[in-house]
């Protein structure tokens, strides 16, 4: 058997860094064309299909109130491009709301930020790179020319930074010496002027979101911002009566109702069932009168209505003659059966007809429904109260009630339709279990997805490969368009596709936490993601992203990093410099590649056919075509983790590339978001735009890594003093970030009372569907109050026991809008 040299990979030790050079090169244009044509076939697609499919691409225009007051799209090939250009954003804020209009600050923002560093990488450090370190332009590894002593030969080259010392003599493309701590100086530099420019543009943004966001709530007086959230009530006062006296003694208002919440597990069981029979009877009513899409033919329709009405009077189950006359139908096909198990421990079994049994389940939890209703549950340690105007409601919030600690807590309300009323009964001590559980299972989780990320990491070194598959190692050397595909194309791919699929798994595990609505649980999402996006993809990633795969060094490592913390400094500072390429080839992938597929709307178009397949019922039809949801929880973090990555490498010598396609990944970003959360992907409005405040919170720690990857860089170096001037910035973030949330957190959570009755900030817009009405046609079902059109209740205590749905019409004569049900082009 051949042994296998591994030293001898990249055509020997003394033409290492021209190989790589060449190498980098190779990738960095196999990864461009990928790239583009990938996404040249998806904008195409999507361009071509959005006039045909517009129940797909123009959900939320066609569906929502909310986009009714936006220009319509022409049907042309690329003609929507400067109409949704154009589009203001006040005309964003009064359609998709403040969550909207904050997610694509964001983009903004960032957009400012990667302009303006890219316009100094590319007029200052880069030329200093060419001229200096014979930076390879087109794009290559630094090659620097060094001089430790006279005798010393200048031939042999190095890469990066990190192998410039201060006591160096430093040879410039023309000859000359100069000395290298000039060089050094100028990473000491751009990293005060960065971090600077990154706190500057928080500060303005944050600033102009806060005024737009007290002018915006500061002009609704919905039943929400006139409610607070009341927690922590004692076994005295869980009373609406004595809930109502309590809050009018602050003499802050007068209280218009209260809501107690209580124990109704028994009753949301009960309904969640009655759900799943209603589910399988209509699954059977369809196999018996005919599998028929919605939208068939008329004399089909008109015999399940018929059917349907016929049946609105009658009784569920009928004896004698009148049993048997039901079974007979103008249709071919027979009454489905289904198998029922009785007897010792469910052993025996037999068949049933499956309309006569179903429907007799659904009348008998109907009755249990009805007589739960009117039992008197156990009252909980929580009530919703409305007070009579938003300032005494925001006098509440913003006041300690109570002198005891963990009592008559008062905090800003969701929406009624936002409350996730199954967790209105948890109790504290179970809330908090799980959270602590829910956390200990993100720390297992985070070990594991080290243990997945070691082997993805060692595929970018020829090294790491020829440790564990030498064979493969050397023909990939000898191959450059296959290592290009295998060392960089392949852990991007994978990279990536572990964005996508992960965040289900924690949006899983946040709605086991316990919160009281889901605003609460899109945020935890998008801190979940982030952390796992920039701690395991980026942080752990950069640190084994250049070590063997094999798990002694993996262990190696972990175990010199926990000894000194200066040792992960100058891991994370020699990672950075080898995986540049890297993360430029990463960006590229997301910009131009992957989101083409989301304007596309890859996932619904590809799951479609087969949620097609599975579709039977009216139901399942009128769900096919809801339009996708838009979870901020899903993208933010993403995007965050790549602002992260262009943030920390603005200042070393591939900046300007990795600068250049960040901002084009925020350019096409901010469009094609853009065009989703206006015309394509309903969101639910949820938090009021406080997603800003966990934004800030990313930038922050992003700059922190920057800052400490600097000092590690020019430590590992021996730049002792020039590191050492980095430190008071790291102290200087820290102060700012506490300042910065002192100053601006209230703002963010609260309502100003001088902002009260302020006018909208849409201007001249007009507002296709204020917040007022989004929050009432999402409660419809629970709202019985005529003045509010709102009002916090269990919807499982009113809500209509829903009769099945047959055809174009339920059982119980509503109709059903004919556009949700309708066939589809897709």
């Amino acid at each position: 058997m051949a042994e296998y040299n591994c030293s001898l990979l990249s055509n020997g030790e003394g033409n290492a860094q021209q190989h790589q050079r060449r190498q980098d090169q190779t990738a960095l244009y196999t990864q461009l064309v990928i790239s583009i044509a990938l996404g040249a076939v998806a904008f195409i697609t999507f361009c071509t299909l959005r006039p045909r499919w517009k129940g797909l691409y123009a959900a939320r225009k066609r569906q929502k109130n909310a986009a009714s007051q936006l220009p319509p799209l022409p049907d042309t090939f690329l003609g929507w491009i400067p109409v949704l250009y154009r589009i203001s954003e006040e005309q964003v804020l009064a359609s998709a709301g403040l969550d909207a209009y904050v997610f694509l600050s964001f983009f903004k923002m960032a957009i400012k930020f990667l302009a303006v560093t890219f316009f100094f990488a590319l007029v200052v450090i880069l030329p200093i790179n060419v001229h200096y370190m014979h930076y390879s332009f087109p794009p290559g590894k630094a090659l620097a020319v060094l001089d430790y002593s006279p005798n010393l030969n200048l031939s042999f080259p190095t890469r990066s930074i990190h192998d410039l010392r201060p006591d160096a003599a430093f040879v410039a493309q023309d000859g000359s010496r100069s000395d290298p701590s000039k060089i050094l100086w100028m990473y000491v530099v751009f990293t005060y002027l960065f971090s600077a420019l990154a706190m500057y543009l928080l500060v303005t943004t944050t600033q102009k979101i806060i005024s737009i966001r007290q002018e915006y709530l500061g002009s609704q007086t919905t039943v929400t911002d006139r409610t607070i959230r009341l927690s922590g009530i004692p076994l005295g006062l869980r009373d609406e009566a004595k809930i109502k006296e309590t809050i009018e003694e602050l003499e802050i208002g007068k209280v218009e109702s209260v809501l107690l919440c209580r124990d109704w597990k028994e009753l949301d069981d009960l309904m969640a069932q009655r759900l799943t029979i209603l589910r399988k009877l209509e699954e059977a009513w369809t196999v018996h009168l005919g599998h028929t899409r919605a939208g068939s033919t008329r004399a089909s329709r008109e015999r399940a209505q018929s059917r349907a009405a016929a049946r609105e009077d009658a009784p569920l189950l009928e004896d004698g003659e009148q049993h048997e006359q039901s079974h007979v139908a103008p249709y071919g096909q027979d009454r489905p059966k289904t198998r029922i198990w009785y007897g010792f421990l469910g052993l025996q079994s037999r068949s049933v007809d499956a309309i006569d049994y179903f429907e007799e389940r659904l009348r008998r939890l109907d009755e249990k429904i009805r007589t739960a209703r009117d039992k008197e549950f156990t009252p909980m340690p929580l009530a919703f109260v409305t007070l009579d105007s938003v300032a005494a409601c925001q006098m509440a919030v913003q006041a300690t009630v109570d002198p005891k600690p963990m009592q008559l807590l008062a905090n800003p309300a969701p929406a009624p339709s936002d409350v996730i009323w199954q967790n209105t009964y948890v109790t504290r001590s179970s809330r908090i279990t799980r959270a602590w559980s829910v956390t200990l299972i993100i720390l297992i989780l985070t070990v594991f997805w080290t243990a997945l990320l070691v082997p993805i990491a060692g595929l970018v070194s020829l090294k790491s490969i020829c440790s564990v598959w030498p064979q493969l190692a050397f023909a990939l050397d000898s191959n450059p368009i296959s290592q290009s595909l295998v060392a960089t194309g392949l852990p991007t791919a994978l990279i990536s596709l572990l964005t996508v699929l992960v965040p289900f798994l924690y949006y899983w595990l946040s709605t086991q936490q316990g919160m009281l609505s889901q605003g609460e649980v899109e945020m935890s999402l998008i801190s979940k993601n982030f952390f796992f996006t920039f701690f395991n993809l980026f942080v752990l990633f950069t640190i084994f992203g250049t070590a063997s795969i094999t798990f002694s060094k993996v262990n190696d490592t972990l175990a010199d990093a926990s000894k000194d913390a200066s040792e992960i400094a100058r891991k994370l500072a020699t990672s950075l410099q080898d995986l540049d390429y890297f993360y430029i080839n990463l960006i590229i992938l997301q910009a131009l590649g992957l989101f083409p597929f989301r304007l596309l709307e890859f996932g619904s178009v590809a799951l479609y056919p087969i949620n097609l397949i599975g579709a039977k019922t009216p139901r399942d039809y009128a769900e096919l075509v809801q339009p996708p949801v838009f979870s901020y929880g899903f993208y933010l973090p993403q995007t965050l983790l790549i602002f992260v990555i262009c943030t920390v490498y603005s200042v070393l010598q591939s900046s300007w590339l990795i600068l250049f396609f960040g901002l084009v990944y925020f350019l096409i970003g901010s469009f094609i978001y853009k065009y989703q959360l206006l015309y394509a992907m309903d969101h639910r409005q949820h938090s009021t735009g406080q997603a800003w405040l966990i934004i800030c919170n990313c930038v922050v720690v992003g700059l922190l890594f920057f800052q400490i990857a600097m000092t590690g860089l020019l430590a590992l170096r021996t730049a002792f003093y020039r590191s050492i001037l980095i430190i008071p910035l790291l102290a200087g973030t820290v102060w700012f970030n506490i300042v910065f949330r002192r100053t601006f957190d209230p703002l963010m959570k609260f309502i100003a009372l001088r902002s009260l009755g302020s006018k909208p900030p849409f201007g001249d817009v007009s507002p296709g569907e204020s917040r007022y009405e989004h929050e009432t046609d999402r409660g419809r079902a629970v709202d019985e109050d005529d003045e509010t059109g709102l009002r916090y209740i269990n919807p499982s205590l009113i809500i209509p026991l829903e009769e099945v749905w047959l055809a174009k019409s339920r059982a119980n004569g509503t109709d059903h809008r004919d556009e949700a049900i309708e066939e589809q082009d897709v």
